[in-house]
């Protein structure tokens, strides 16, 4: 006789009336020991599919092709890759969507993408090492008209033990058409911090992430607006909310911003705008404001005092990005004023890949007495 249980179980899988279809096996991404990687998508009905991903130059432009078996199934294989963690997503028929087989997913304020690991003992994989928490705060914002708003606060290994230690604080910002939780889902700043803490290459510190779009994404509205808002967001109630419940070091020498993007442009704007405030900024594939040298005048005519507040002032790039002339066009401006900078670029477009090795550059140099310099300085 078998278990009542089992029995219950049984009959109550029946009375559903639903078909017990077996699960999809199709294994897609598959990321082989060499680093090249195999997508499959399994459409039979499908004319053309084809893969795009944040390992192309050119990347969101390019697009490779798959090919179809007789099963239905497209395929195609790549690379090597060089170890990262990309972004890709497959369009079918001119239809853009995720990778319905893998779990690990992007999001995003429009549309969602798929990510891929390809190994290589980076600094953003996830490594046997102590490793610190995030938490997220969700709370009601008075500045953005009663929005509901989402802060992550990354806590170093061992914040919870000596509750006497106060930490320095990064904010750390998000691209247009990202999330609050960008940085920690896609950008891995939680597990980058944990191995380069463990490595002594970088402090501890406490990583701040909110969502950049104080006016919601997509809404008809300037840049300029959305930026002048999430300042007023960030310094009138998250930097409050965050030194209200965590041990934050006092001070602007325990006290940096750094972004991507749009992010880059908000932590130019906030860091340069308030020296009494930040010591340290950093900037992602972010190019020069139009008025950048109007609204800083003041800083670039006095150099010499500039130097001695800013201890950091940290610009990369991805070498064909875009926008790269006018993020080289931005060190070399404040390079002609005397304004101290660390100008890096690496190999990639305006993706993730390059913006992890940006964490990594600016982490490994902030709140450090002689901060490392770029090769090449």
């Amino acid at each position: 006789m078998k278990p009542i249980s089992v029995v219950v179980l049984l009959v109550g899988m029946a009375a559903t009336g639903l078909p017990q279809t077996p699960p999809d096996t199709l294994l897609s991404p598959e990321v082989r020991p060499d680093r090249t990687v195999t997508f499959r998508l399994r459409a039979p009905k499908a004319s053309e599919v084809m893969v795009t991903g944040e390992w192309m130059l050119d990347y969101p432009s390019s697009k490779t092709p798959l090919t179809k078996d007789s099963d239905g199934v497209w395929s195609v294989t790549i690379g090597p890759l060089v170890p990262n963690i990309y972004l890709y997503s497959f369009t079918v028929d001119g239809m853009t969507i995720a990778d319905p087989v893998n779990p690990t997913v992007k999001l995003r304020a429009r549309t969602s993408a798929s990510l891929v690991l390809v190994p290589g003992g980076e600094e953003w994989e996830f490594r046997d090492v102590p490793h610190g928490v995030v938490n997220v705060i969700w709370h009601k914002s008075a500045v953005l008209e009663g929005a509901m708003r989402q802060v992550y606060v990354y806590t170093p290994p061992g914040y919870g033990k000596n509750t006497s230690l106060r930490y320095p604080v990064l904010y750390l910002l998000h691209g247009s058409q990202d999330v609050a939780a960008g940085w920690t889902l896609t950008g891995a700043a939680n597990l980058i911090l944990d191995n380069l803490i463990a490595e002594k290459r970088a402090l501890p510190m406490l990583v701040v992430m909110t969502n950049g779009h104080a006016v919601p994404y997509g809404t008809p509205a300037e840049p300029g607006k959305n930026n002048e808002l999430f300042e007023k967001y960030l310094l009138k109630e998250v930097a409050p909310l965050v030194e209200a419940n965590y041990r934050v070091a006092p001070g602007r020498v325990n006290r940096a911003i750094a972004g991507l993007s749009m992010g880059g442009g908000q932590a130019t704007q906030i860091g340069l705008g308030h020296l009494d405030l930040f010591a340290w900024v950093g900037v992602f594939s972010s190019g020069q404001a139009q008025n950048f040298e109007t609204r800083y005048k003041a800083l670039l005519d006095d150099p010499k005092t500039t130097n001695e507040r800013l201890k950091l002032l940290f610009i990369g790039v991805g070498k064909t990005d875009p926008g790269y002339a006018r993020v080289k066009q931005f060190a070399e401006t404040l390079k002609a004023h005397h304004i101290a900078n660390v100008y890096w670029e690496t190999e990639g477009a305006h993706v993730w890949p390059v913006w992890r090795r940006c964490l990594v550059e600016t982490a490994v140099r902030l709140f450090q007495k002689s901060p490392p310099r770029a090769q090449g300085d």
